[in-house]
């Protein structure tokens, strides 16, 4: 049987690389079934959009952090750390069950957790922007209000010990 390697071919492939550096040998393991991925320190920024991110998918489909835990296959501890811890770094299958979910592009969803290095970076920029942007500036609604008024009480220091 004779395989032909035509240039066709070889575009397509480099077109599915989405901008991610091309390696070849024991460095050119998939990221995203690899669970040994090597990560050189990470990006806060990334985790925290992409926390802010999977926070807002789940609440806009109505699911709990339980439900979407379910639905994505993955462990509800680490999806609480996703979403709350901005310094965790999920694991690749996390990563990769949460594009699926969503329907987003599992190489850029990598890339903003750290899991992988674009070459690209002006996502990850633009998640950034996201998160800023995204985050609530209504009122507090007088639950929240009360909880926080309660609290402040525990803080103070005329509290009784």
């Amino acid at each position: 049987m004779t395989f032909e390697i035509t240039k066709d071919w070889r575009r397509e492939l480099i077109l599915e690389e989405d901008g991610f550096d091309i390696s070849a040998g024991l460095t050119a393991a998939d990221p995203i079934f690899d669970s040994a991925v090597v990560v050189e320190g990470n990006d806060d920024d990334g985790l925290l959009a992409l926390g802010r991110f999977i926070n807002l998918m789940r609440r806009e489909r109505g699911l709990s952090i339980p439900d979407l835990a379910e639905a994505a296959d993955i462990d509800i501890g680490e999806l609480l750390s996703i979403e709350k811890e901005t310094s965790h770094v999920p694991e690749p299958r996390t990563v990769y069950m949460l594009a699926e979910v969503f329907n987003v592009s599992k190489r850029k969803l990598m890339g903003l957790s750290g899991l992988m290095h674009p070459k690209d970076v002006t996502y990850v920029e633009d998640a950034v922007r996201f998160a800023a942007q995204s985050e609530s500036i209504e009122k507090l609604n007088s639950l929240e209000q009360e909880a926080l008024n309660g609290f402040i009480t525990v803080l103070s220091d005329n509290a009784k010990k």
